[in-house]
């Protein structure tokens, strides 16, 4: 494939669920979300690092079911009965306001899809009735890492930028980056710039040499 000279163009993530990645470490965790709303509990949590794609498939459920989107260190003015995505509950703030209000939503069985870095089990709480909720949550990983499904978010990123690039292009990031998602979202955004600012395409020498001088 021919790489393509980038322009300054918007580079606004595509989010839908046709443009998820389905993977081996993920595979169950989108089954759940598809499932909705025949789920066994009203609750559930997606888990993984940065960059893995919680944010990415809560979105797809919260506009499948109407959900409102809030931080979990701003739990106030939910609507009643609303179903809800609660972002990085592990980040929740260890204060009696916000922790009884998570425990509140949780003990009414408020409809909730929950995201976070860590699996519940090692979120942290000062009340021993939220960590025994914590504990009984289903909760689905979003990354176990192969060389198939980095490949395929490596090509997602690029394509998110309008970027085509050769298939060696991939290839040398897989083997020579971290592999994480966030790295190679970090990755992309960098040769994306060096690209620009260079007026050239993305190719297996840029990265190289961007490789080189990390």
């Amino acid at each position: 494939m021919v790489s393509q000279i980038p322009l300054p163009l918007s580079t606004a993530p595509r989010l839908g669920r046709a443009d998820f990645i389905v993977g081996p470490g993920n595979r169950a965790a989108v089954t759940f979300v598809d499932a909705w709303p025949d789920w066994p509990a009203p609750a559930a949590v997606l888990y993984g690092p940065t960059g893995s794609g919680k944010s990415h498939l809560a979105g797809v459920w919260a506009e499948r079911a109407k959900a409102e989107v809030k931080p979990a260190a701003d739990l106030a003015g939910f609507a009643p009965g609303a179903a809800l995505v609660i972002e990085n509950v592990d980040a929740l703030p260890l204060t009696p306001a916000a922790e009884t209000s998570l425990f509140a939503l949780l003990e009414r069985g408020q409809t909730m899809l929950l995201t976070a870095h860590e699996p519940p089990a090692a979120w942290r709480t000062t009340i021993p009735d939220l960590k025994s909720r914590f504990n009984a949550l289903l909760s689905f990983p979003l990354w176990a890492p192969d060389d198939a499904l980095l490949e395929a978010l490596a090509r997602k990123l690029f394509a998110d930028r309008q970027l085509a690039v050769p298939e060696a292009v991939i290839a040398q990031m897989i083997r020579s980056l971290e592999r994480s998602p966030g790295a190679l979202r970090d990755f992309v955004a960098k040769a994306d710039a060096a690209a620009l600012a260079a007026k050239k395409p993305v190719t297996t020498t840029l990265i190289r040499d961007l490789l080189a001088g990390d």
